[in-house]
């Protein structure tokens, strides 16, 4: 037993006031009456010095105190515990993954339901015991401090929010068993989980005495589990085409017919639809598929599967429209050099563009574009990969371009480098070329006795290749290995394009952003529009992670303003799968498959209160009722007038 509000004892307060009107003797008005044998008892009182009588026990008395104590002790809360948890020191980890969206018959989620079993939880401990939480997600993260104080961790788990990411427990119970090691007391750790774990084996392998409060009922769910979306061209119309790859999974135990549609974001009319009957467990393809207008490259598209179920956060699946399959290429000066261009040419899957050097910079090249510089090493070059041929002197990235060399022979070259890959540079020769200083040994691609002659000047976000030597100036166009040179270059670049920004993410996982190089910081924003800034730095802004599925907007400003669409999807199996599961269980698990702890806590503060309302009726019939006559058995006896002190004394005959 135990008072969950012991400042409701303050109305015991109220007994001393209640008996001292009761041993209070009343004031009472004089009247002159012809005898007062009938108030023997009145005038002996009237008699007395003294303001107070002696206390006599009645029965409004001691209903009206039984009520007082009653009515404190309900104020004051007393609850006895039947569920206790063990342990002066807790850890309660609250799933907080993306199953625990999917709501129940009541109209709730499974989170709403988890954090009231956690509040319960925090009822059933011990009041010396102590306890932290930890919210579960992709990333675990204890959101209070070991602490007694109830009303906090009470806040903290509020404060709970699902997230849209699979979730990752074993980082959570790593997290709880580390806070619990310092600590040489009794130690447990208490999840409350739907079941729906993507490490189904983190729960068995837990250490220290684990608790598992299973929260949720069984329901049905489909769910879009994958999405592809890429550029082809149509072999018919010879035009591009962007086909969406959606992959679709029934999780229930009933055939269901969904419709798929793709759509774009911020329109309303469908691009395409499907209907998909699907079997229990059946997983069905769909492809969906459109052709681009020229102005849909980089907009958003969505997969989306209807009717909805309990589940809508796997209902919709986000991507992109790619970019053309044809890799953009900026030469300039556009007519630097006739072997480049053909070389560059001669894949039918690169669009050749050519400006001035003077009007690089504003000329409006492509962010994902590789750009091919002769004869000069600008400092600010826009674009994407860069491949800079026989710059003058000076510094160009992060290499230092020096002397001339005549004539210099190749001796070795890096083989790992995926530039220089399947080729060889044996019988290449070289007029005049000049020394390249690399930033480090490893930056060093090609060398010969007396320097590096093309070396790696990459920076963050950014892969940069520098020849110090025109290639009109020596035999290698005439060879296999400048044309596989050329080819890796840009293979090298058309896979940097492809893991843009038009790629997706998956919902909590980190995001790199590339941006140019003078942009410090990004603003970004979320599905639901709220905003927060990153710092970027070296052309990159790492986003330590994407909670929810939708689109996020990047915005940038440097000596150009920029922004960037980024999309996140859950697409998991696992977190969609809503079906109940077995848990393995281990020599330190308890599994409690009742979503409430019923038993934990008895409120007993109902009971008293009721019982102090009965007292005091009874105290109020005892006042109102009507006295019952007496009947005397015989006559009075006449009253001793002499023993009355204020009757006269009689003279005598």
């Amino acid at each position: 037993m135990e008072l969950k509000a012991p400042s409701g004892l303050w109305l015991l307060g109220l007994l001393a006031p209640l008996i001292v009107l009761y041993i209070l003797k009343t004031r009472r008005d004089r009247l002159t009456v012809p005898s007062t044998w009938l108030w023997v008892a009145a005038a002996r009182d009237l008699l007395a010095k003294h303001p107070f009588r002696r206390l006599v026990p009645q029965a409004t008395l001691l209903a009206e105190l039984c009520a007082l104590v009653l009515l404190a002790l309900a104020l004051s809360r007393p609850a006895t515990r039947g569920g206790r948890i063990a342990g002066n020191h807790i850890a309660i980890v609250v799933d907080n993954s993306a199953s625990m969206n999917a709501l129940l018959p009541d109209g709730k989620s499974r989170l709403e339901h988890a954090r009231a079993a956690a509040r319960e939880v925090l009822q059933t401990l011990a009041p010396e015991s102590e306890a932290i939480v930890i919210e579960a997600g992709r990333d675990a993260r204890a959101i209070s401090a070991m602490d007694r104080d109830r009303r906090r961790l009470a806040a903290a788990i509020d404060q709970i929010e699902a997230s849209d990411a699979e979730g990752r427990l074993s980082r959570a119970i790593a997290v709880a068993t580390s806070a619990l090691r310092p600590f040489s007391g009794s130690v447990r750790i208490v999840v409350i989980s739907d079941g729906a774990l993507a490490e189904p084996d983190s729960l068995a392998s837990a250490s220290l005495p684990t608790d598992l409060i299973r929260i949720g009922e069984p329901v049905e769910n489909a769910a879009v589990v994958r999405l592809d979306v890429a550029n082809r061209t149509n072999p018919e119309t010879h035009r591009d085409e962007v086909q969406a790859f959606a992959l679709i999974q029934n999780f229930g135990s009933k055939p269901r017919t969904v419709y798929a549609t793709l759509s774009q974001r911020n329109v309303e009319q469908p691009l395409a639809s499907r209907r998909i009957d699907l079997a229990p467990g059946e997983r069905v393809p769909a492809v969906l598929s459109f052709e681009p207008a020229p102005g849909d490259s980089g907009s958003g598209l969505i997969v989306e599967i209807a009717p909805h179920d309990a589940l809508p956060s796997d209902d919709r699946a986000y991507g992109r429209v790619p970019n053309s399959a044809r890799l953009p290429v900026v030469m300039a000066p556009s007519k630097a050099s006739g072997w480049v261009s053909r070389a560059l040419q001669a894949d039918p899957e690169v669009e050749l563009l050519g400006v001035s050097l003077e009007s690089l910079a504003s000329a409006g090249v492509p962010e994902d574009a590789l750009v091919v510089i002769q004869g000069a090493c600008p400092s600010e070059v826009p674009g994407g990969d860069l491949l800079v041929l026989n710059p003058p002197p000076g510094a160009c990235g992060t290499a230092i371009v020096g002397e001339l060399l005549d004539a210099p022979s190749i001796t070795s070259w890096t083989e790992v480098d995926p530039r220089l890959r399947f080729l060889s540079l044996d019988g290449v020769d070289l007029l005049k070329a000049r020394k390249v200083d690399a930033e480090s040994p490893q930056q060093a691609l090609v060398q010969s006795a007396h320097g590096t002659l093309i070396a790696d000047i990459s920076t963050l976000g950014r892969t940069g290749t520098l020849v110090g030597f025109d290639v009109g100036d020596s035999n290698w166009p005439l060879k296999a290995s400048f044309v596989l040179f050329m080819r890796n270059v840009i293979e090298l670049a058309r896979s940097h394009r492809s893991r843009g920004a038009e790629a997706a993410t998956r919902t909590g996982d980190p995001y790199t952003l590339r941006v140019p190089l003078d942009v410090s910081e990004v603003t970004l924003e979320d599905p639901a529009g709220n905003k927060r800034p990153f710092s970027a730095r070296g052309g990159l802004c790492v986003i330590p992670n994407l909670p929810r599925a939708g689109f996020y907007f990047a915005n940038y400003k440097g000596q150009q303003t920029g922004s960037a669409l980024i999309v996140a999807n859950l697409t998991s199996e696992r977190e969609s799968d809503l079906s109940p599961r077995a848990l393995p269980a281990g020599p330190r698990l308890t599994v409690r498959e009742q979503p409430k702890i019923a038993d934990a806590v008895s409120d007993w503060s109902w009971l008293l209160a009721a019982i102090a309302l009965g007292a005091v009726a009874a105290d109020a019939y005892f006042l109102t009722r009507k006295a019952r006559p007496r009947v005397l058995s015989q006559s009075p006896r006449r009253p001793d007038r002499r023993a009355l002190p204020d009757s006269p004394a009689r003279e005598s005959p």
